[in-house]
This record gives C-alpha cells, sequence and structure tokens, in this order.
C-alpha cells in the first residue's frame, strides 16, 4: 500500500523563499512528489506561491533531466553524451584539473555560477572555496547581467560590498521604483513574497507608487507610471538631484548627520536641470520637477531599484543616485524610508571584513576590469578563454548557469567554449551551455537538499529565518554539488580551508568553534556563522539566540525583529564614518554622462530594445514544464509600439526579424502601446537548444545575441553587460517552410 506525506519546506527559484508544503507519496527510497501547494501558516508568505514554484514537480521528476553523469563521446559534436560512473567522471576530472594546475597554474581555471547557487548555501561555499584555494580570479557570474552595479554603488558610497539597500514596503508614504517590476519578478534586492498585497497597503493608507519605466509593465499599470526612454534613468535622477538643490528642497540636517561630498554632487548635478534631461529622457520637465517635490514634502519615502537600472551604460551611477536622492530628502537610514538590512547568518559581513568579499583588488586581464566579489564580467569569458598569456582560461566549471543563453553574444562563448582543455557543468539539465561540456554532472533539486537562507534574509522590512531538510531523497545518481566539488579537489590533491573567516572571530568563539568543529563542512561553518552572528545563541551565552540545532526545531522558521532604522553608523566602514557622495570613481563618469546629454540615435539603429520579465519563466531554465509552458499565450514575442510597427510594416502576430549592429533575431511581432514609441520589449532566455524537448519546441529567440561582449560595451566600474537600451532596428520577415518563426502552445 503506498503511503502518503506531507513535508513543509520553501521556495528556491527566486528570492521571497515562499513557503511550500510537499506531498509526496510512495516508500522510503521510492517516493514521488505529488504536488506542491503554499503553506497558508508559513508567518512570511502567508499562504501566496506563484506559477513556477507550484510547477517544480514537473523539474522535479521531468524524464530529460540530468540523473546520471554524462561524458562528451570521443570526438563527438555537441551535445553527444555517453552515461559514465562518477568514480570514471571525478577520476578523470580530478586528472585534468590536475594537470592543467601543474602546467598553467591555478589561475588558468575558472567557475561561472548562475542565479540558482544564490539559494544554495553549501554548493555556494564549497566552489567559491575551490577558486581561492587555486588562487584565481576567473570567476563569472550572472551578477554582471543582474545585480553587479547595485553592489559596487555600496561599495562606493559605504565601503559596504556586501550591503543591499531596500525600501520600508511596511510604512513609506511615497515608493518611487525605477525599472523594476515586482508584480512579476516577485521582488528582487527586497524580500517581500506578498508584494501586490504590500504596494497596495502604500496607497490604501493615502499614499503613492510611482513607477519609471519605458514600458507599462504589470507593476505601472496597477499604480502610477512615469515613462522613461530606455538606459537614461541616471539622467533623470541628477534632474531629480538638481531640482532639490535649486528649491532648496534637500535635508540639510539629514546630509550633514550622515554623508560628506555633497558639494560635489551637487556640482555635477547642476549640469541636469529638467529641461537640459528631457531630450534624453522623454519626461516632461514639468512632470520631473513634481517628482521632486513630491518626494521631499512626503513624511517618508523609499526609492528603490532593480534590473532595470542596473543593465545600462550608467549602471553604478544610477545606484549612486538611486541612494543619493533617499540621503538628500532625509529618507536613507529611516523606518519609512531606505533600509539597511542586517544578516542572519553574515557570510558577506564576515567575508568582507576578512578581506575577501573584495572591490577592485584584481583586474582582469582582457578589459582590465575590477573584480566585483571576486568575480569578473561574464561578457568578457570568450575573450578571456582566446586570448593567450599567463593566466588564461583553460577550464571552467559551470555551476547552475547557461551563459550562452544569459551573456551577451551567446554564439560567441559557445565557440570559444570548444576551445577549452576541460570544461565541467553540474545542473538538471543538457543545457545551451553544457552542451560543450566535457561532462555533466548530476545535482540535485532543491528538494532533494538541506538548505538554509543565506544572503537575501536581511534585505526585508519583515526578516525572516527558516532551516529546512530534504524532502526527497536525490534521484537517480544526484549529488549535492558541494560533495562533487570536495571529492574533485581531494582526488586534485588540492586542500580546502578558510583561515581567515575564523580569525574575525573572538579568541572566546574560536575557541568554541574548534571544540564543535570536528570536520570541515559547509554546514560547520553554516552553524558558527549563525551562532556567532546577530540572532545568535553565541554557544549557549544567549538564550533563545538561533544555532543551526535550533532553527531545525522550527518548521516554519522565525520572524526576526523588524529593522527600524540607525544602523548606518554599523554599516558604512569609510574612516570618517560617513556616507561619501562624492568618490573619485565617479568623477569620469559625471563627464560621460554630461556627453550623453547630447547622443543622438543612429537612423540605421532606431529603435531601443529593453528586456521583459514573465511571470511564468524564470531567466532560462523554466521553460521545460508542460506547466508552464501550456496554453495560447505561451509564446516569445517582442512588444513593438504601433507606431514602429506602421513604419516597419509589421502586422500584429507576424514574424519579424529584430537586427542590432552585431546580429539578428526573428520572433513574432505583439503591437502594443505598452511600451512608447521608439522602444521595444523582448523577453529573455529564450531560444533552446538543447536537452529539453519542451523547451527546444517553444521556439522564440534569445535577445542577448543583439548585446555586445566588446570591452568598450561593457559599463566599466562594475562590468555590466549593457542589455536595456541596446540600438535595433525592426523589419517584417516571411517565415520559411514550414514556418521557422511561430507560435508556441
Amino acid at each position: 500500500m503506498t503511503s502518503t506525506r506531507t513535508a513543509l519546506t520553501y521556495c528556491r527559484i527566486c528570492e521571497p523563499l515562499c513557503g511550500l508544503v510537499a506531498t509526496v507519496e510512495g516508500e522510503p527510497g521510492n517516493e514521488r512528489l505529488v504536488s506542491l501547494r503554499p503553506d497558508d501558516e508559513h508567518p512570511l508568505s502567508r499562504g501566496y506561491a506563484c506559477p513556477k514554484g507550484l510547477a517544480f514537480a514537473d523539474v522535479q521528476h521531468d524524464p530529460e533531466r540530468v540523473l546520471h553523469p554524462l561524458r562528451r563521446v570521443a570526438g563527438g559534436a555537441p551535445g553527444e553524451f555517453e552515461q559514465v560512473t562518477w568514480d570514471e567522471a571525478l577520476g578523470d576530472i580530478a586528472a585534468r584539473l590536475r594537470e592543467t594546475i601543474d602546467n598553467r597554474g591555478g589561475t588558468s581555471v575558472g567557475q561561472f555560477f548562475g542565479n540558482p547557487v544564490g539559494f544554495n548555501v553549501t554548493a555556494a561555499l564549497w566552489s567559491g572555496a575551490l577558486m581561492t584555494a587555486l588562487g584565481t580570479g576567473h570567476q563569472y557570474s550572472v551578477g554582471s547581467q543582474d545585480i553587479n552595479s547595485r553592489y559596487v554603488a555600496s561599495k562606493l558610497l559605504y565601503d559596504s560590498i556586501s550591503q543591499v539597500p531596500f525600501p520600508d514596503l511596511r510604512s513609506t508614504d511615497f515608493l518611487l521604483m525605477i525599472g523594476a517590476n515586482p508584480l512579476v519578478s516577485r521582488g528582487s534586492g527586497v524580500r517581500a513574497p506578498r508584494v501586490k498585497e504590500h504596494l497596495s497597503a502604500i496607497t490604501a493608507r493615502g499614499g503613492r507608487v510611482v513607477v519609471v519605466d519605458p514600458r507599462r509593465s504589470e507593476t505601472a499599470r496597477a499604480f502610477e507610471h512615469v515613462s522613461i526612454e530606455p538606459d537614461s534613468d541616471a539622467f533623470l535622477l541628477a534632474s531629480v538631484l538638481q531640482v532639490l538643490a535649486e528649491e532648496d528642497l534637500v535635508a540639510w540636517d539629514a546630509v550633514a548627520d550622515q554623508s560628506v561630498g555633497v558639494e560635489t554632487l551637487l556640482d555635477a548635478v547642476k549640469h541636469f536641470p529638467p529641461e537640459a534631461t528631457a531630450a534624453r529622457t522623454g519626461v516632461d520637465p514639468a512632470t520631473v520637477r513634481v517628482l521632486a517635490r513630491d518626494l521631499a514634502a512626503a513624511p517618508r519615502a523609499a526609492v528603490y531599484g532593480r534590473t532595470g537600472s542596473c543593465l545600462g551604460r550608467h549602471a553604478t551611477l544610477t545606484s549612486v543616485l538611486i541612494d543619493a536622492v533617499a540621503l538628500l530628502t532625509g529618507n536613507l537610514d529611516r523606518e519609512g524610508g531606505v533600509l539597511l538590512g542586517q544578516a542572519v547568518v553574515p557570510f558577506e559581513e564576515v567575508a568582507e571584513r576578512a578581506g575577501q568579499l573584495t572591490y577592485d583588488a584584481q583586474r582582469s586581464r582582457v578589459g582590465d576590469f575590477p573584480d566585483v566579489m571576486g568575480t569578473w564580467p561574464a561578457a568578457i569569458m570568450a575573450e578571456e578563454i582566446r586570448t593567450a598569456g599567463p593566466g588564461q582560461l583553460r577550464a571552467l566549471f559551470v555551476l547552475a548557469g547557461n551563459p550562452v543563453l544569459t551573456s551577451p553574444d551567446g554564439p560567441d562563448l559557445a565557440a570559444a567554449l570548444e576551445q577549452l582543455d576541460l570544461l565541467v557543468s553540474l545542473d538538471l539539465y543538457v543545457n545551451e551551455t553544457n552542451r560543450h561540456a566535457d561532462y555533466v554532472l548530476p545535482a540535485t533539486t532543491w528538494l532533494e537538499r538541506e538548505d538554509v537562507p543565506f544572503a537575501i534574509v536581511a534585505s526585508s522590512p519583515w526578516p525572516h529565518v527558516q532551516h529546512t531538510s530534504a524532502v526527497l531523497a536525490p534521484a537517480g545518481e544526484a549529488r549535492h554539488e558541494w560533495e562533487v566539488f570536495d571529492e574533485i579537489a581531494r582526488r586534485a590533491g588540492i586542500l580546502l580551508f578558510l583561515p581567515s573567516w575564523l580569525g574575525t572571530l573572538t579568541a572566546p568563539l574560536r575557541y568554541a568553534a574548534r571544540r564543535i568543529g570536528l570536520r570541515t563542512t559547509p554546514w560547520t561553518l553554516v552553524d558558527l556563522l549563525l551562532r556567532t552572528g546577530p540572532h545568535g545563541d553565541r554557544f549557549g551565552l544567549r538564550r533563545g539566540g538561533l544555532s543551526l540545532r535550533a532553527l531545525r526545531r522550527l518548521p516554519r522558521g522565525r520572524m526576526l525583529p523588524p529593522p527600524r532604522g540607525g544602523r548606518l553608523p554599523e554599516v558604512v566602514r569609510h574612516p570618517h564614518g560617513k556616507v561619501d557622495l562624492a568618490p573619485p570613481q565617479l568623477a569620469a563618469e559625471w563627464d560621460r554622462l554630461r556627453s550623453g546629454l547630447y547622443e543622438t540615435r543612429d537612423p540605421a539603429y532606431p529603435l531601443r530594445m529593453i528586456g521583459l520579465r514573465e511571470m511564468r519563466s524564470q531567466n532560462s531554465w523554466m521553460h521545460n514544464s508542460p506547466t508552464l509552458m501550456k496554453g495560447r499565450n505561451r509564446r516569445h514575442t517582442a512588444r513593438i509600439h504601433p507606431d514602429d510597427a506602421a513604419v516597419a510594416g509589421l502586422v500584429d502576430g507576424a514574424p519579424v526579424r529584430i537586427r542590432s549592429a552585431l546580429g539578428a533575431i526573428e520572433t513574432l511581432a505583439h503591437l502594443t502601446d505598452e511600451v512608447r514609441p521608439g522602444t521595444i520589449a523582448v523577453p529573455h532566455g529564450w531560444g533552446h537548444a538543447a536537452g529539453w524537448s519542451t523547451a527546444n519546441a517553444a521556439g522564440g529567440a534569445n535577445s542577448n545575441e543583439l548585446a555586445s561582449s566588446r570591452v568598450e560595451d561593457v559599463e566599466h566600474l562594475a562590468g555590466m553587460a549593457l542589455l536595456n537600451g541596446v540600438p535595433v532596428v525592426v523589419e517584417p520577415v516571411r517565415a520559411g517552410p514550414g514556418g521557422t518563426v511561430g507560435p508556441v502552445g
């Protein structure tokens, strides 16, 4: 007789980490996930979960999921694999890794890690430990296509790269959002599962939510919308600051108490009155002036920017200006304004104190880019592979990532991957990147492993921490990533250790750590940092404090005291103890911004392409779920304004070719006035051609093929790819025999 049980867990697809109840059938060792449903009693998500989390059973039991080690067939084409044993795979990988290190040094080895690693504490720790042991700078991540500019802004402003300020959704009266669509993304850089409820509560209590975006997004439709030209956020924010100064709306007491460099900042923004930036932003000067006045007059205001504001030519400056507007209106580090988080498991803070979470501590060979938390721009990976000399990238581990689809100019990267001496991927599928690998190793899903959230917990007006046990045993021969890295290191004769982390602890805590630490595993470190963190039990010295053991006894976790502001003195690490509004790294950036006032569009590429988030997609890896991909509306389309379509001779639903100076893609035209004239919006993460048949059949195109990976086109302070505001032209295209472009579903 088949038994049925339920288990409490939480989703690890994106940042809200919604509470879930899993229903499992079968006998131990032979169980299947029947369903996932929202946990009505979860103290944070309170019965909410999005379609992606609820559909994860499709991924968990996908017949195309990689469940055994795969080795590329000798002499075979990309995607041709044969099943081998773990012993064969690990032995050969370790031997080839050792050979590469002996012949070329540890600096020739690198890794790329994707978004899921941010929700996998053990994999993040042990993959990073291997790279640290090798002394390599070749670490790449999706951060250069997402949030790294925010981290660099925090480094420049606060000298604290790990700090991500976030809006106090609980009690703000005025929320200004730049390039964010939380009704679809569910929030990023801020943890708020029931975000629609929280935003609606702002307006219900008489407040306002204003969304600045080139597209009338789902969030913009629900609240107030300011339409703006793509990649012009920095100009708008500079104008807001100029108005605050010109009309004497600056909160001077807060500025004097919290910051230095305001004179330099205001001298820079005087060149950007709204009348001067209107041609660049497309925003009426009167609208900008009212916006600045309303921000200054609001009892409590918050400014929040996300992915849309992080992927332009001035990405780091934009993030700096977001915080500057909050500070100059008296809303930084105060309740109802912009808050500063306090980590529960303080990996980043401890690593930063230990000098391991760096900015500009090393420079890339290609492009001379500064490192951001030890990583370089993903856009330069192909050139780092091709460029000969000391430190040339020759061996690469790809962990839960698909940079051929998520990085600029994927075809060029795919070609470069074929030149590596060793390419190893740990993933759930054969994707567009690891089809070029020597080995694809089966990883566990988030339902098959123990976890504790370690990063996003701090960025929330409602901080909550939860431990989850594995719901299911690993399917097939899947293994936890940290164990794979540990075994590869052991076989290759590489010692994994993290000495300087312990050096940041006090002597009594180091003694206690030695007493409890038998074998160093990721969980040893998690428990150590949890217990010594701001909410920890201090090894029994603080009653009611957290430890891993205590957290395991709380099936739905624990709500923590909400942030109230006043953390700035703890966060700022500058010697003068204040926010630096005029970091020297921005001097040249202000010159570039001034020159951008006079930029005109190339008539050969008159439109600007922006990205687009979708509720039922997650970057590039959720398109093989039949549940998410069903329905007539599941098709890849480019949103084009009817006026632009008329000029190009396009009709709704017809195939369209989108060209940039670097390439061309074909998809379907969706005519809509949700985008402003001169702008098109194209969803990212499509265009599959690998080991997932549902994703392949979905059609669509990879919009990142239109983006540049050239050094001169990558934002120089944080290495951000230019994925918003890409110059393009659209033209009709006739479908080939059988329909090379067509609807999905």
